[in-house]
């Protein structure tokens, strides 16, 4: 399931397009106007696939925020302004935006252009590699945005599934709080130590439902590494040391 953020201040038009969206399925995070004055660290956290990010905003518009985000997160950003002038649409497209859509509009085409931008970025058009990041048996799906452990699979958001590919390229050996930092968000710009601490919490949490609850070790003064190895995906240890022999 895909997660969108959704800045908008108008409170009709921000609770009208978040219910439309809801019904085809989509998760949607939406920026009330308490985090108006700081949606690139609402963003970090969150971390969506999809940004819907009106221009006329409290304080500072869309453009100055689409800048900060674009030092996060890859996620494609869909600009929705009334500000229909072409030059907009150019500043917008160059600020970081990957698509515009002027107000009025109809909600077939809102969702429309949302899908084609997914598609793009995480799926069918996104760009393939035949070899998936893999190690013991945990393999990262590019195109699909999810992480795989046997039968079993979760979605994963964009910067988590950039620390996994991290971790799993890294092949057991520790890899960096700075490097994570660089990997996940692409700049240690805009963020405090705990986001780093937040999403690998998270990111343990849905190894977990594969199966995998002790699979990202801390190391101390270090930053973080994978514990597993290839015995573990042929035949998924029990790690209590007293269990009996199947044998």
């Amino acid at each position: 399931m895909y997660v969108l953020y959704l800045v908008e201040d108008d409170v009709a038009l921000r609770t009208l397009l978040s219910q439309a969206l809801q019904r085809y399925g989509f998760t949607v995070h939406v920026a009330d106007g308490s985090a108006f004055h700081d949606l690139a660290r609402d963003i970090a956290t969150l971390q969506p696939h999809l940004i819907l990010l009106d221009i006329n905003l409290p304080a500072y518009d869309g453009f100055f925020w689409a800048r900060r985000i674009r030092t996060l997160t890859k996620a494609p950003i869909l600009f929705i302004s009334a500000r229909g002038e072409p030059l907009d649409l150019i500043r917008g497209l160059e600020q970081g935006g990957d698509d515009y859509l002027v107000k009025p509009f109809h909600l077939e085409v809102l969702i429309a252009k949302v899908q084609a931008l997914l598609r793009r970025a995480y799926g069918e058009l996104a760009g393939t590699d035949a070899t998936l990041p893999t190690y013991a048996g945990l393999c990262a799906d590019l195109t699909r945005s999810e992480l795989r452990y046997g039968e079993q699979h979760v979605a994963v958001t964009p910067t988590e599934l950039r620390l996994a590919v991290a971790l799993i390229e890294a092949r057991g050996k520790p890899v960096t709080r700075e490097t994570l930092q660089t990997v996940g968000w692409h700049s240690d710009a805009f963020l405090d130590d705990n986001t780093l601490t937040v999403t690998m919490a998270r990111l343990r949490r849905k190894l977990a439902a594969l199966g995998l609850a002790s699979a990202i070790e801390t190391v101390r003064g270090v930053g973080y590494r994978l514990a597993l190895d290839d015995s573990a995906f042929i035949s998924p240890r029990n790690h209590d040391e007293g269990a009996p022999d199947a044998s």
